[in-house]
Formats: structure tokens, C-alpha cells, sequence
């Protein structure tokens, strides 16, 4: 059709003419139309093959996705069987554990009751057995009341204070079973402590003495000293306050005073007199001044030996001072310096022995009998007097305390005071430490068997040991065991409130008994 049209047009173009040319576009028009036609035509069919095409493709893609769907839900539709095959099994071995537990409670509950049961049946025979233990106890009990002649009650109260007795008897006798083993362990330990500082400290004794003899180198000399009515001696005793006596001895004049500095200042004052030759009341003044001098200079170096000694520091010089005067101090006879060394060293050696502090223990040994120095210039014992001037001077609380408390005047509470009143009674009892007048001494020993002999029920009463102990003889009819601790006691306060004695004194109360039989 497209080469006819060609060759029309072809026509159309060299032959011309209207009719031919109107012809000529008609039919081009009808072809014109009949092209369309077909080309819509073809278009649908093109259009319909399309639509079909995709219209399968769209059955293939649906197919596809149906079966991707299909094969999603089944596999999920089998890990949920799966999971539920899981759950299922579970179930039923829990079911099964149940089912084994329920039997278990069963045959345990089973158990229970069977046990219920036994002890039901053990407790009706425990009630018929106590049932029976009551009657056979009232029976038992009626039976020992017609026998003993007591109701219940009073054999209750009967049992309980022979119980009572036997207990208290029981722990009286552990108690002194413990007093006495705590009283030997103590002694013991107490012994070895003194005996050891005993050991290793051996002391001077010193004799006490109230005059002082000075040799003259003739009895012409004596004249001299008297000096013109008297006037020489006069002023010697003037001067010095003391007592001269002059008598029959021979080439010696005796210088008598209760005050030891005193005797001592007239003593050096009258030797140089005596040596120097020139005795007029100046010149005895001016000798009694230096001699005065000299002996405060020996007190000061005594005091400063004393605390190297004893190897404390730091002591006031005031008490330094004091502890020389303790120099020319006696005791029962024995020198105070001397006895204060004495305890200081033996409170260091104990304290040592204790584990406490050395020096301090020795410090408060060497200060405690500090008072006497100015005892008979103070008013108190010495021992209070002794505990105001180391508090004063600047000594620690610790050794104020031992000062006070080493004659009783404070109750001892720290180690510190107990040792030293030990060391004090060890140094003033120690053989040879001390010694009395022989008048004193038999006065006191009289006045221990006085004592003893004032209390009832005592037969008799002896004093030993040198007047350190005394044995007191009780009538064992008027005197128990346990009144004869209470008599001892008693005596030794009796003794304490009454009398003045060096260390301490034992009392041992003796008791007695003596059972007599006569065969016929």
C-alpha cells in the first residue's frame, strides 16, 4: 500500500487535472483511514499481548510470593511445633516430678500418722506410768512420814540446811584452801624479792647518840674552857645552844644536845678552840660562825652526794639542802641519810625486780624520810611534813604519795608507795639496823605482854624475836578458831594505837585443846 500511494502521488504530480486530483485525495484519505484502522488495530493486539504478558508475569510474581509466604508460615509453623513439642515434654516431666513428690507425701504423711499414732500410745503409757510413780511416792511418802515421825515439809526444811551446812562448809574450806595457796604463792614470791634486794645491798649502821665527847690534850684545858666565873662556857653554850659538861673524866669534855647540827657545830668550834688556844668569848663567837659555816657546806656536799649516789637529777636545792641534814639525824641508832640510801636502793632493786620505773622508785626512797629533817622545827608527823615540802619544791604527785603513805598516815594506792613502806620496814628491821636503850627496850616488851594479856580468854602472853612477835595462849573454852583470827587482829590494832616500834610486830594467837581420859 505505501508504493501505491507513491505511484499516485507520482500520477498526481505530472498529470494534474481537478477530477483526477480530488480522485486522487479521496482515495488517499480512504487510505489515510484505512492505515489508521490498522494501526489502531495492531496497537490493540500489541496492547493485548502486552496486557497478557504482563498479566502472567503478575500470575508468576503472585505464585512466587504465595509460595515465599507458603514457605515462611511453614517454617515458622514448624520452630512453633518445635517449641511447643519442647513445652509439651516439659510439662510432662514436671508432671511427672509432681506425681513422684505427691506419692512421697503420701507415704511420708502415711509415716506421720503411724508416728502420731506411737506417740499417742507412748504417752498414754508415760501418763499411766507417772500416774503410777505419784501413788507409789504418796504411798512411799505417807510410809517415811509414820516412820520418821516428820511431815514433808519439815524434812524438806531438815535436807535443806544440811545442805546449806555441808555447802557452806565446803566453801569455807576451798576458800582458805585458796587464801592459803595465794598466801604462800605471794609470800614466796614476796621473800624471794626481799631476799634478793637484801643481797645486793648491805648497809652501814650508825649508833645513835645524844652527846659528843671532845679530847682535850690536858686536864689544865679544861680550867680554860670554864674561863673566868664561868664566862667561857657560857658563851660556848650561848652560842652554839647546847650543854657542856665538865666532870671527873679525864682529857675530854662532853658536849650533850638533842639537835645533832647543833652538837656537831659546837664540837668542830671547840677542837679549834682547844687547838688554836685563844678561848674568849669574841674568839668563841667567831669559831662558833665559821664552824657553823663548815658544817652547812657538808650538809650541802652530803645532800649532793646522797642524789649522785642514788643517780636522780633534777632535785631542788632547798631539799638537797635537807637531805645533807639527814646527816646528822639518828633513828632507834641507825643515821637517816644512811637509811634513806639504804631504801633507795632497795626500792630500785625490787622495782626492778617488779618491772616499774628504777629511778622513780628510787627517788621516792631517798625523799621519803625528807620531814625528819625539820620535824622538830614543824608540827606533824614526819611523814605528812615530809609530803608538803616535796610538793612544794615541785615533786611529781607519785612521789608525794609514797612520802605521805609509807608510815600509814595516807592509804597506800600505787605500787610506788607500797614498795617504798616495804623498803622502809626492811631497812629499819634488818639485824643490826637498829638498836634501844636497854630500858626502852624491856619497857616495850613489857608493854607487848600487857597488851596481849588485856583481852578475854587469854591465859598467857609472851614476847620473842626481840620484842618482834608475840605468842598469846587462849583458853580454848572461852576462845573459837574462829574468834582467835578476830583476837589477833584486835591485839595487833591494840598495838598499833598504843605503841612506837621500829618494823612490825608478828602476833601469833595459840589456841589449844587438850582432851584427857583416865582407864580405871
Amino acid at each position: 500500500m505505501t508504493g501505491g500511494m507513491a505511484f499516485f502521488l507520482i500520477l498526481i504530480s505530472f498529470g494534474g487535472g481537478t477530477a483526477l486530483g480530488a480522485y486522487v485525495r479521496r482515495r488517499l484519505d480512504e487510505s489515510r483511514m484505512e492505515s489508521a484502522e490498522q494501526v489502531v488495530e495492531r496497537l490493540l493486539e500489541n496492547a493485548k499481548k502486552d496486557a497478557e504478558s504482563i498479566r502472567k508475569e503478575a500470575d508468576l510474581q503472585a505464585k512466587d510470593t504465595v509460595l515465599k509466604a507458603k514457605a515462611d508460615w511453614e517454617g515458622e509453623a514448624r520452630q512453633l511445633r518445635q517449641e511447643l513439642q519442647g513445652q509439651e515434654k516439659r510439662l510432662i516431666q514436671r508432671e511427672e516430678n509432681l506425681d513422684r513428690k505427691y506419692l512421697a507425701l503420701e507415704s511420708r504423711d502415711k509415716e506421720i500418722h503411724q508416728l502420731e499414732k506411737e506417740l499417742a500410745r507412748q504417752q498414754e503409757a508415760l501418763q499411766q506410768r507417772e500416774a503410777d510413780l505419784d501413788k507409789a511416792a504418796r504411798e512411799q511418802k505417807e510410809r517415811l512420814e509414820k516412820i520418821s515421825g516428820m511431815t514433808s515439809e519439815e524434812a524438806r526444811q531438815f535436807l535443806i540446811k544440811g545442805m546449806e551446812s555441808q555447802a557452806r562448809h565446803d566453801a569455807a574450806r576451798r576458800i582458805k584452801q585458796i587464801e592459803d595457796e595465794a598466801r604462800e604463792n605471794a609470800d614466796k614470791k614476796a621473800k624471794e624479792i626481799l631476799s634478793l634486794a637484801i643481797q645486793r645491798y648491805a648497809g652501814d649502821y650508825v649508833a645513835e647518840k645524844t652527846v659528843s665527847v671532845v679530847p682535850l690534850p690536858s686536864d689544865e684545858m679544861k680550867g680554860r674552857i670554864i674561863g673566868r666565873e664561868g664566862r667561857n662556857i657560857r658563851a660556848i653554850e650561848a652560842a652554839a645552844g647546847i650543854d657542856l659538861i665538865i666532870d671527873d673524866t679525864p682529857e675530854a669534855v662532853i658536849i650533850s644536845g638533842f639537835n645533832p647540827v647543833r652538837r656537831e657545830v659546837a664540837r668542830l668550834a671547840l677542837e679549834k678552840l682547844v687547838t688554836d688556844g685563844r678561848i674568849h668569848p669574841a674568839r668563841i663567837e667567831e669559831i662558833v660562825q665559821k664552824a657553823e659555816d663548815d658544817v652547812n657546806q657538808s650538809i650541802r656536799e652530803s645532800g649532793e652526794q646522797a642524789t649522785f649516789d642514788v643517780g636522780v637529777h633534777g632535785i631542788h636545792a632547798e631539799v638537797v639542802k635537807l637531805i645533807g641534814r639527814l646527816k646528822y639525824r639518828t633513828s632507834y641508832g641507825q643515821n637517816i641519810l644512811k637509811h634513806s640510801l639504804e631504801v633507795a636502793f632497795l626500792c630500785g632493786v625490787m622495782a626492778a625486780e617488779l618491772g616499774i620505773n628504777i629511778k622513780q622508785a628510787k627517788r621516792a626512797g631517798l625523799l621519803h624520810d625528807l620531814g625528819k629533817a625539820v620535824d622538830h622545827e614543824v608540827e606533824g608527823s614526819h611523814a605528812m611534813i615530809g609530803a608538803d615540802l616535796a610538793r612544794k619544791y615541785g615533786e611529781s604527785a607519785e612521789i608525794v604519795h609514797a612520802i605521805a603513805a609509807h608510815h600509814e598516815e595516807e592509804k597506800p594506792s600505787t605500787i610506788l608507795a607500797v614498795l617504798v613502806q616495804a623498803a622502809d620496814a626492811l631497812s629499819g628491821a634488818r639485824p643490826g639496823a637498829r638498836r634501844e636503850m636497854l630500858e626502852t627496850y624491856v619497857k616495850r616488851l613489857e608493854e607487848l605482854e600487857k597488851i596481849g594479856t588485856s583481852f578475854e580468854g587469854v591465859e598467857s602472853c609472851y614476847a620473842i624475836q626481840a620484842g618482834r612477835e608475840i605468842r598469846v595462849m587462849v583458853s580454848s573454852d572461852k576462845v573459837n578458831d574462829a574468834h582467835a583470827h578476830v583476837l589477833a587482829r584486835e591485839i595487833a590494832q591494840k598495838i598499833e594505837e598504843e605503841m612506837t616500834y621500829p618494823g612490825q610486830i608478828k602476833v601469833n594467837v595459840i589456841r589449844e585443846t587438850r582432851a584427857v581420859g583416865y582407864a580405871k
